[in-house]
């Protein structure tokens, strides 16, 4: 056969199997269809279209949608009208407030018109006299498709139709059980506010009202997930937040098609632009402080509905090293703390590589009596210093990841007792050296310091892959291994952002609150990069001053002359 044949017969093939694959099932639109999206043909809805004018007919469409389930409440009322008119009520019972529904929606409607209807109007006039009138819930509002009313059922809104009339009415009775406002449970707080998010989506974005009562703040909402119908929120501030960012964020929100959403971490994965790097690319957090404040620089935030984790774009490798916390003390306390944060995180990364790699191949950096320390405590050790650092790591991971998933009573006792029970035992037996346990407990404690987790479990990651480094080449390995690191990160980008910004590329504009911080009257201006526009963040010369020396001069006069 030749080799045009071949192509032919395989191409051939291919198309047939493809027309297969693609034929038309019995009972379901031809996916090739211009009715038919995308989201459709891997997602098809029960009873999609629109409303019809027979009350029964959508009441069994609505019963047949959701599988006849016991929480759906369907109760069939008539007006007080002359003609009396037939109406239909359905609710998700445990999503709605009763009372909401039994005094705004249920009184309103079987309550005396104050004027009749004629038999020819009733219908279409009592629509609009119950949707503009008579119904007294907080938000009213009307659709003609049933993906509406099973979005709305779904999300605690009562909907009313009525009969001879194509149109529904969407009632905001929402009343289910949440999550009260808690101190932040990931985010510790020495001084600040101490609210955080919660899972309730508006609620989430009150809080953020409350902390920026301009009208500029702009948010923006999103529909999710095709059978989770999940809601996103964009929060930005209008003329501070670039336009390419948002037309950007937008874009990447659009595109996700999807069974469900169900936490931002589904976002943080599909949205971010580096999937295979184990560096956090988006920052997340549950406080509006914070959130306020990156909001303020030019960033924007996407809030998910069912968690209290917020996420930022675009994100910065210098940012979670940093916390509120740097802004609500003196900017030299904050400044120190910074620097501390960031040895802790040093220390983290390869201290354990660093003692391996000496101990097995540079034994002549240390000083002679250390030397002779160590090695009279490795005395009967029967692992060599990597298989030695590798068991007390791998040992405090499973010791960490206990304590996190026990109960929160007894998860902490339960680690802190292993931890010391197990390590001293080891100690006793021979297994591992003391100055071992030292290295990585000190390395534990260092790893603690990091305020955001999702950085921290990369530390810890990257830590293994650095310690396999220096148990083969030494310190070559260990620093070839910093240097892939810090190669990596120089090409990682957050949304078209250098992800070490400002450090690479340099500007010295936004240095001023990197590794330290200037006083909060010396950063005038908002980050280049990020606000391409407004970039004045407050006036020049705001640094406090004493009074003036005439002033003083009178002032201790005229105490004198009191006295």
């Amino acid at each position: 056969m030749s080799w045009k044949n071949f192509i032919t017969h395989f191409f051939s093939k291919r198309k047939t199997k493809r027309g297969l694959l693609h034929k038309k099932e019995p009972g379901r639109r031809n996916a090739s269809s211009e009715e038919t999206t995308e989201a459709d043909t891997y997602f098809p809805i029960t009873g999609k279209g629109e409303l019809g004018t027979d009350l029964a007919s959508n009441i069994e469409q609505i019963k047949t949608a959701f599988g006849r389930s016991d929480d759906l409440v369907v109760r069939e009322i008539e007006t007080a009208t002359s003609p009396p008119l037939k109406m239909a009520l359905f609710l998700i019972d445990g999503l709605v407030d009763d009372l909401t529904v039994t005094e705004s929606v249920l009184t309103p409607l079987l309550a005396s018109p104050a004027e009749p209807f004629s038999e020819e109007t009733s219908p279409a006039t009592f629509f609009e006299t119950a949707k503009k009138t008579l119904l007294r819930a907080g938000q009213v509002s009307e659709t003609t498709t049933f993906e509406e009313i099973f979005n709305g059922l779904s999300s605690g809104i009562t909907i009313i139709l009525v009969e001879k009339h194509n149109r529904a009415l969407l009632a905001s009775t929402q009343g289910w059980k949440e999550r009260g406002i808690e101190e932040p449970a990931t985010e510790a707080v020495v001084r600040g506010p101490r609210d955080s998010f919660a899972e309730r989506l508006r609620g989430n974005t009150a809080l953020l009202r409350l902390r920026l009562k301009s009208p500029r703040l702009r948010i923006e909402e999103f529909q999710i997930g095709e059978l989770t119908k999940t809601k996103i929120a964009l929060a930005y501030i209008q003329n501070i937040a670039s336009e390419k960012l948002l037309q950007e964020v937008k874009d990447r929100l659009k595109r996700i098609k999807t069974a469900g959403i169900l936490e931002s971490g589904y976002l943080e994965e599909f949205i971010e632009d580096e999937p295979l790097s184990p560096f956090p690319q988006l920052l997340r957090s549950e406080r509006p402080d914070r959130v306020t404040a990156c909001l303020l620089e030019g960033k924007v935030a996407i809030l998910t509905d069912g968690t209290p984790f917020v996420l930022l774009v675009p994100a910065f490798f210098t940012e979670f090293l940093t916390t509120p916390e740097d802004y609500y003390e003196r900017y030299f306390i904050g400044s120190f703390i910074r620097l501390i944060r960031y040895a802790a995180f040093t220390i983290s990364l390869v201290l354990p590589s660093i003692y391996v790699a000496i101990i097995t191949f540079h034994q002549e950096m240390l000083p002679t009596p250390l030397i002779l320390s160590i090695a009279s405590q490795r005395e009967g050790v029967p692992f060599p210093t990597f298989v030695e650092a590798l068991l007390l790591e791998l040992t405090f991971e499973i010791l960490r990841e206990a304590g996190l998933r026990l109960p929160r009573v007894i998860g902490q006792a339960v680690s802190i007792v292993g931890v010391i029970i197990i390590g001293q035992a080891a100690v006793e037996a021979g297994l591992v050296s003391q100055f071992m346990l030292i290295v990585v407990a000190l390395t534990a404690i260092a790893s603690f310091a990091t305020p955001v987790f999702s950085l921290a479990i990369t530390m810890r990651l990257l830590r293994f892959a650095l310690l396999f480094l220096a148990s083969a080449l030494g310190f070559f390995g260990v620093l070839a291994g910093i240097y892939i690191i810090l190669l990596h990160l120089v090409s990682l980008r957050s949304y078209g952002f250098p992800y070490l910004k400002p450090l690479g590329p340099v500007m010295a504009s936004d240095l001023k609150d990197t590794i330290i911080r200037v006083p909060m009257w010396a950063m005038h201006t908002r980050p280049r990069l990020v606000v391409p526009d407004d970039r004045i963040r407050q006036k020049k010369d705001l640094k406090p001053q004493p009074p003036a020396h005439s002033e003083k001069t009178n002032d201790t006069e005229k105490g004198e002359n009191a006295i």
